[in-house]
């Protein structure tokens, strides 16, 4: 599917997504008005997200320290964890206390636990549900082989039958609203996405979340929303679209596209941490604003000063794995990765940080 618009009548989230060679995004949006492509909120079983907007788990990325960094930053409704193993939460504590923690002001927060046995998804989303955690997800779409290999992630897509038991299985272990988050389906040849999403209704799920790739695509490629707008079309409780937002014009087209009530971004979100709040900006008032070098500055400083206050593990790894996200588009960035890079300490990559920045903020015309 094109994202482009043609020149339709019919607008506003819902409306078919009319497209043609000659149309433009920006053609619609002049008669639209962005606002009424974006939903204000969603309604998750009994938690209202507000903004409709989604950070999608992460592996290595969403930990607590980079959830409450988007949530600093504002127009997030909804943060996620990192995709925990069930066996994991019910075996070692560890990991309970690296993957499951959380602080109060995270809220509304969901858990995505990963799994192929009943029993133990059931009694890992109790675990969850004690914990305090608002929702609780579940994992069919990392493409990762050493996941899929265990049956876990899209692994389970060929197996809708077992996919039924868990959900059953979880859905009366849990009160709290259970939700999915899965791929299109294993391969072109396989595409259950449909089938899935009426399956997760048909056992009292609360939404689904449709990741518009395969499994066999990975991360490749571009993402089929005509997916989404299938699966939208399908169910009635909300759907959440995944896949190619890269902007609040994405976003937006995503909606009126496929009729989609909410929006989740992973991969944008580490390079771009205010996309969520530009989205918010975007439909408000049909503009967003773009960060400044002090912006940014600021938004480095902060993270990195998060992740020492934390003394998480491993910090200085997160901050020079995240330097080359942080950093792209800073004009004299690649000087800066590689103070980052050769550092030897969290303290010192600070300090780097700050003479690179505030040299070059001093250099500024008044």
């Amino acid at each position: 599917m094109r994202k482009t618009w043609d020149n339709s009548d019919q607008c506003g989230a819902g409306a078919p997504a009319h497209v043609s060679a000659g149309g433009t995004r920006d053609v619609w949006l002049r008669k639209c008005g962005p606002s009424r492509a974006f939903p204000d909120s969603v309604n998750i079983g009994t938690v209202p997200i507000r903004p409709a907007t989604v950070l999608a788990p992460m592996a290595g990325v969403t930990d607590t320290v980079f959830r409450r960094f988007i949530k600093q930053l504002g127009g997030c409704g909804l943060i996620m964890t990192e995709f925990t193993s069930a066996d994991g939460v019910l075996r070692n504590p560890k990991v309970r206390g690296r993957y499951l923690h959380f602080y109060q002001d995270e809220h509304p927060i969901s858990a995505q636990l990963f799994g192929s046995d009943p029993r133990l998804l059931a009694d890992a989303a109790r675990i969850v549900e004690d914990l305090g955690f608002d929702l609780v997800d579940l994992n069919l779409g990392c493409p990762a082989k050493k996941v899929v290999k265990c049956n876990g992630g899209s692994g389970l897509l060929r197996d809708l039958p077992l996919i039924r038991k868990i959900f059953e299985s979880v859905r009366a272990a849990v009160k709290i609203p259970f939700t999915v988050k899965f791929r299109a389906g294993w391969n072109d040849d396989e595409i259950v996405c449909v089938d899935l999403a009426r399956m997760a209704e048909d056992c009292g799920l609360c939404a689904v979340a449709l990741h518009a790739r395969t499994r066999e695509q990975g991360y490749s490629g571009n993402a089929r929303w005509e997916w989404i707008a299938s699966v939208k079309q399908a169910i009635k409780i909300p759907v959440i679209g995944n896949g190619d937002i890269r902007s609040p014009e994405d976003a937006c087209a995503m909606v009126a596209q496929t009729g989609c009530d909410a929006v989740m971004i992973g991969r944008m979100a580490p390079a771009n941490p205010w996309i969520f709040r530009q989205i918010e900006q975007y439909a408000e008032r049909g503009s967003y604003v773009q960060p400044a070098e002090a912006d940014r500055y600021q938004m480095i400083r902060t993270y990195f000063q998060m992740l020492l206050e934390e003394e998480m593990p491993g910090a200085e790894g997160k901050m020079k794995q995240f330097a080359s996200w942080f950093t792209h588009g800073v004009p004299g960035g690649a000087a800066l990765r590689k103070t980052i890079y050769e550092a030897e300490g969290g303290a010192e990559i600070l300090s780097g940080v700050e003479e690179f920045f505030e040299a070059k903020l001093q250099a500024q015309p008044l």
